[in-house]
C-alpha cells in the first residue's frame, strides 16, 4: 500500500532514473544550432576532433552530449530522420552498459547509432549483434550511411565470407553480424595455428538488438563446432524399426522436459526385439556393453514419440530441416546432436548423415561476458530483468514512448477445443477484414498456420501465410501487413525486423512495382502516385481502427506474446489485440490448471461457446510464469556447467595463443620432458623406498616407449649413492642430448616450427577428447543425486581431475612425439582432403536447435591437424626452370616453385 502511494507521489525508480537524464538531453540540444550551421565537411571532421580529444585523455562520457548531437545532425542529413529525445535517452542507457526497453516502432535501430558512434571513437571496435543475417546486412547498409558520412568504417559478418573478408570486417570501427557468427568466429579463431590467420581482435563493446531473444531464449543452448564421425546408418534404421513396434503402454513421456522412458514391460519387449535383431550383447539391456544401443534406443523413442513433423521439423528435398521454435524459420544446415537428428532421419526414411564429434563449444553467457562493456535493446525485457542482472550484471531501463500508446488490449477468449476456437477466429477475422481493418494473426507452429488457413478459405477470406515454408518472402509479406483489409498469418513474430506500416510500406512498394524503371521524371511521378495511394489507404485503415493483432495461442513466454501485441499501435497509431485460447493448447494442457478444472470446463462449455474471465487470464499468466521459471533454471544450469568448462577453456585458449605468439617454445618442451621423466621415475622408484624395491623393468619399458631411450640403469644400481633424484637427472640429461642432436640437423626456425606444430596438435587432440568426456559426464552426473550428492559439485570435482589427467597426457604425448620423430629434408606427403565443419547451436536438455544461420564450408575450413613438419620447400632455382621436371618431386599440396603463392596442384601441377 505504502509502496503504491510513494510510487504515485514520486514515480517509480525507473521514472526517476529517466528523469535524471534530462540535464544531459538539454546539453545535447544546446549543441544543435552550431552543428546545423556547419557544412557537411566540417560536420564530418568532428570525428577527427573527438579522437584528438580522446588522445589527450579526455573521458568518453565528457564527449557524449556533443557526439550524440553530431550523430543526430548527421542522421537528419543522410537519412532524413531526427532522433527524438526518448531515443537520446535510449542512447545514453546503451552507452552505460544497460538494457533499453523500447516498444516496437520506437526506432531502436536508430537509437543504436548514438552509443555505437561514441564507443567506436577510441578505435577498438564496436560489435552490433542482430538476430538474423537479413537484419545485419540491412542495418549495416542503412545505418552505415551515417557512420561513413562521419568518417567511420563499417563491416558486416554474414555466412560464406572468407577469412580475409571476416578479418577486414572485424578491423572496421563498427561490425554488424549475428550472435551465432560472432560466437562461431571466436571458436574458429581458437582452432587456428597461426595468430595471423585469426579474424577477431580483442573485444571492446557489444550492443545486442533483440537482447532478450539473444541473451535469454538462445542462451539455453551452447554454440558447438563439430566434425564427422563414423557412419552408423544401419544401426539407426534397425533401432527405429524396433521403436515403431512399441505401443503407448510401453513408455512414459514427459512433455515438459521433452523426455521419454521405457516402462518395465517396455524394457522387456525392447530386450526381446533387440536380441532378435542381433543388437544386444547378453540379455540385459542395461549391461555396460549395451550403452550405445540404449543411447540410440532413447533417441529413437524421442524422435518417434516427441518430435512432430511440421512443428519441430519439416521434410524438404529428402532432408529433415529443423524449425526454430522462436522464429518459425527453417534452420537449413543445422542438426540436432547426440544422434537425435539421425533418429529423425531414420523415422522419416530419408538419407541418414553421419553423427558429429564436438571440437569446440561455448555458451552465449560466457561469450558475451567477455566484452568489457555489454548493452542491449528490445521491446520486452522487464519480465526477465532479474536474470539479466544475475547473469550479465545489466540493469533494464524502460524508455517512455515518444507518443502515447492507443492500442486496446482485450481480455482473452476461451473455447472448449481447437476446432471451435479456429472457427470463431476465422469469423472474427472476416468481420474485421470486411470493414477494411488489417489483421495480423500469430500462430505457434506451421501446422496451426495451415489449419487456420483452411478455415479462412472456407470463410472466403484472402490471406497471406508467413511461416518457415515461405520465409523467402517474409519481409515483403510483413511489410504490407498494414494495408487495407490485409490478413497475414505469421508463425512467431519475434525478431522479424520489418515495421508494419499502416497503408503499406513505401520502400517495398517502390522496389516491387518500379523495379527496373530508370531514374527520371516518369519514375518520380510513379513514386509520387504510390505515396498518394499509401496516404489515402492509411487514412481508411486508421478509420477502421488500425492493425488488429490476433493471437491463436499463448506462447510459453510472456515476452513473445508482448512482441506480437507490440506490432500494433506503433507511434501513437490506434490498434487492437486479443488472444484466443482453448483447452487443447499446449500451454494449458501441459502447464495449465489441474485436470479437475479442465473437466469442469469441458462439461460446462457448449460447442462453439466462448467465455472470458479475469481469473482464467490470471491462470494463464501463472502457467507462463511457471514455464519462464523452468526455462531460467535450465539456462542457469547450462551456465553453471559451462562455467566449469569455461575456466578450462580459458587456460587452453591462452596456452594456444602463447604458443603461437612465442618466438621459441623450447623451454615449454624441455619442461614437459622434465615433468614426464619425473613422473616415470617417480612411479617406478617411490620416495623412501630401497633400490631393490624399485620397478626397474617397468621403468625401462616406459623410457623406451615414451623417450625412445635405453639408459644403463643396471650399471647405475651398482653405485652406492644412487637415489631416485640422481636417476631422474641422468635420464633427463640423456633425453636432452638426444633431442638436441635432432634439432641440430634442422634450421633453428624449422625446429621451432616443428615444436609449435607438435604442441598445438597434441593440445587440440586432447582438448577435443576432453570435451567429449565432459559431455558424457554431464549427461550422467545427475544420477549422483540418488546418492545424496550435489551433481554440480560432483561435476566440478570430476572435471578438475579429468583436466589434470589431460594435461599429463599432453606432456607425455608431446615428449613421445619429439623423441620418436625422424626429420628428413623431403617433400611432404599429400594430405587427405579435410571435411566440412558443422556449426550447431542445440539444447543439451531438450535437443531443440535454435540457430539462425548456416555456416557453409566455403566460409573457410579449419585445419584439424598441421602437416607433420613444415620443411622449407624447394624453389625453381633448386629444381630447374622446366616445370615438367617438377612432377613427382614437388608435393601436390606444397606451394608452387614458380612463386605464384598458389598450391602446386592448382598451378603448374594442374592436371
Amino acid at each position: 500500500m505504502f509502496g503504491g502511494l510513494a510510487k504515485s507521489m514520486f514515480g517509480s525508480s525507473n521514472d526517476r532514473y529517466v528523469k535524471s537524464l534530462n540535464p544531459i538531453l538539454a546539453k545535447i540540444a544546446s549543441f544543435e544550432p552550431a552543428l546545423q550551421a556547419m557544412d557537411d565537411a566540417t560536420l564530418a571532421h568532428q570525428t577527427v576532433l573527438f579522437r584528438e580529444r580522446l588522445a589527450n585523455d579526455e573521458p568518453l562520457d565528457k564527449l557524449l552530449p556533443e557526439a550524440f548531437a553530431t550523430v543526430r545532425e548527421a542522421s537528419v542529413r543522410v537519412l532524413g530522420m531526427r532522433h527524438f529525445d526518448v531515443q537520446m535517452v535510449g542512447g545514453i542507457v546503451l552507452h552505460r552498459g544497460e538494457i533499453a526497453e523500447m516498444r516496437t516502432g520506437e526506432g531502436k535501430t536508430l537509437v543504436a547509432t548514438l552509443a555505437t558512434y561514441l564507443n567506436a571513437l577510441p578505435g577498438q571496435g564496436v560489435h552490433v549483434i542482430t538476430v538474423n543475417d537479413y537484419l545485419a546486412a540491412r542495418d549495416a547498409e542503412w545505418m552505415g550511411r551515417v557512420y561513413t558520412f562521419l568518417g567511420l568504417t563499417v563491416g558486416v559478418i554474414i555466412p560464406n565470407l572468407t577469412d580475409d573478408q571476416r578479418r577486414a570486417a572485424y578491423n572496421s570501427d563498427i561490425t554488424y553480424g549475428t550472435n551465432n557468427e560472432f560466437g562461431f568466429d571466436y571458436l574458429r579463431d581458437n582452432m587456428k595455428y597461426e595468430r595471423a590467420s585469426m579474424t577477431q581482435r580483442a573485444f571492446s563493446m557489444a550492443i545486442v538488438d533483440e537482447v532478450d531473444s539473444v541473451l535469454i531464449d538462445e542462451a539455453r543452448t551452447p554454440l558447438i563446432i563439430s566434425g564427422p564421425t563414423d557412419d552408423k546408418s544401419d544401426l539407426y534404421l534397425q533401432v527405429d524399426a524396433v521403436v515403431k513396434q512399441f505401443a503407448a503402454e510401453d513408455y512414459e513421456k514427459d512433455e515438459k522436459q521433452k523426455s521419454i522412458i521405457l516402462t518395465e514391460d517396455g524394457t522387456e519387449k525392447a530386450e526381446r526385439m533387440l536380441e532378435a535383431a542381433g543388437l544386444l550383447e547378453g540379455q540385459n539391456l542395461y549391461d555396460f556393453e549395451n550403452t550405445q544401443v540404449v543411447h540410440h534406443l532413447n533417441q529413437a523413442l524421442r524422435a518417434n514419440m516427441m518430435f512432430k513433423r511440421d512443428t519441430d521439423y519439416i521434410v524438404k528435398d529428402d532432408k529433415v530441416i529443423i524449425i526454430d521454435e522462436f522464429t518459425g524459420r527453417m534452420m537449413d544446415g543445422r542438426r540436432w546432436s547426440d544422434g537425435l537428428h539421425q533418429a529423425v532421419e531414420a523415422k522419416e526414411g530419408v538419407q541418414i548423415e553421419p553423427e558429429n564429434q564436438t571440437m569446440a563449444s561455448i555458451t552465449f553467457q560466457n561469450y558475451f561476458r567477455m566484452y568489457p562493456k555489454l548493452s542491449g535493446m528490445t521491446g520486452t525485457a522487464a519480465t526477465e530483468a532479474a536474470e539479466f542482472y544475475d547473469i550479465y550484471k545489466m540493469n533494464v531501463v524502460t524508455i517512455p514512448t515518444n507518443v502515447e500508446v492507443k492500442r486496446v488490449d482485450e481480455e482473452d477468449e476461451f473455447y472448449k477445443d481447437t476446432q471451435d476456437k479456429f472457427r470463431a477466429i476465422a469469423k472474427r477475422i472476416r468481420e474485421h477484414a470486411e470493414k477494411g481493418q488489417p489483421v495480423l494473426v500469430g500462430t505457434v507452429s506451421i501446422e496451426k498456420s495451415e489449419l487456420l488457413s483452411e478455415f479462412l478459405n472456407q470463410e472466403g477470406v484472402d490471406h497471406s501465410v508467413l511461416n518457415a515454408r515461405h520465409h523467402e518472402m517474409e519481409a515483403h509479406i510483413v511489410a504490407q501487413a498494414g494495408r487495407l483489409g490485409a490478413v497475414t498469418i505469421a508463425t512467431n513474430m519475434a525478431g522479424r525486423g520489418t515495421d508494419i506500416q499502416l497503408g503499406g510500406n513505401l520502400e517495398f512498394r517502390i522496389n516491387d512495382e518500379l523495379d527496373g524503371m530508370p531514374e527520371g521524371p516518369e519514375r518520380d511521378q510513379a513514386i509520387a502516385q504510390i505515396k498518394g495511394e499509401i496516404g489515402a489507404e492509411k487514412a481508411r485503415v486508421l478509420e477502421a481502427g488500425g492493425l488488429f493483432v490476433l493471437g491463436t495461442e499463448r506462447h510459453e513466454s510472456r515476452r513473445i506474446d508482448n512482441q506480437l501485441r507490440g506490432r500494433s499501435g506503433r507511434q501513437g497509431d490506434p490498434g487492437l489485440s486479443r488472444f484466443y485460447l482453448s483447452l487443447d493448447d499446449d500451454l494449458l494442457r501441459i502447464f495449465g490448471p489441474d485436470t479437475l478444472f479442465a473437466k469442469m470446463m469441458r462439461n460446462n462449455i457448449g460447442d462453439g461457446e466462448a467465455i472470458g474471465s479475469k481469473w482464467l487470464t490470471k491462470a494463464i499468466e501463472t502457467a507462463q510464469k511457471k514455464v519462464e521459471a523452468r526455462n531460467y533454471d535450465i539456462r542457469k544450469q547450462v551456465v553453471e556447467y559451462d562455467d566449469v568448462m569455461n575456466d578450462q577453456r580459458k587456460v587452453i585458449y591462452e596456452q594456444r595463443a602463447d604458443i603461437m605468439d612465442a618466438e621459441t617454445v623450447g623451454d615449454v618442451v624441455v619442461d614437459m620432458r622434465a615433468e614426464t621423466v619425473n613422473a616415470i621415475v617417480g612411479e617406478a622408484c617411490p620416495p623412501n623406498s630401497y633400490p631393490e624395491q624399485w620397478n626397474i623393468a617397468g621403468m625401462k619399458e616406459r623410457l623406451a616407449e615414451i623417450l625412445n631411450l635405453e639408459p644403463p640403469i643396471d650399471d647405475w644400481l651398482t653405485e652406492e649413492a644412487i637415489d631416485p633424484e640422481l636417476v631422474t637427472e641422468r635420464v633427463q640429461a640423456e633425453a636432452d642430448t638426444m633431442v638436441e642432436a635432432k634439432a641440430a640437423d634442422l634450421e633453428p626456425e624449422t625446429w621451432t616450427s616443428v615444436e609449435k606444430s607438435i604442441l598445438l596438435q597434441n593440445l587440440d587432440h586432447h582438448w577435443k577428447e576432453h570435451l567429449s568426456t565432459l559431455d558424457a559426464l554431464r549427461q550422467v552426473v545427475h544420477l549422483r543425486a540418488y546418492a545424496q550428492k550435489t551433481p554440480i559439485n560432483e561435476y566440478k570435482q570430476e572435471a578438475f581431475a579429468l583436466f589434470q589427467r589431460m594435461l599429463d597426457h599432453i606432456r607425455e604425448d608431446v615428449t613421445k612425439t619429439i623423441a620418436h620423430a625422424q626429420f628428413q629434408m623431403q617433400p611432404l606427403p599429400e594430405l587427405p582432403e579435410l571435411p566440412d565443419f558443422i556449426t550447431t547451436h542445440f539444447d543439451p536438455f531438450s535437443g531443440e536447435d535454435n540457430s539462425n544461420d548456416w555456416d557453409a564450408g566455403s566460409a573457410g575450413l579449419i585445419q584439424t591437424q598441421l602437416p607433420p613438419m613444415q620443411i622449407p620447400q624447394p624453389t625453381a632455382v633448386d629444381l630447374g626452370e622446366d616445370p615438367a621436371s617438377w612432377e613427382g618431386v614437388v608435393s601436390r599440396n606444397a606451394p608452387c616453385p614458380c612463386g605464384s603463392g598458389r598450391k602446386y596442384k592448382h598451378c603448374h601441377g594442374a592436371v
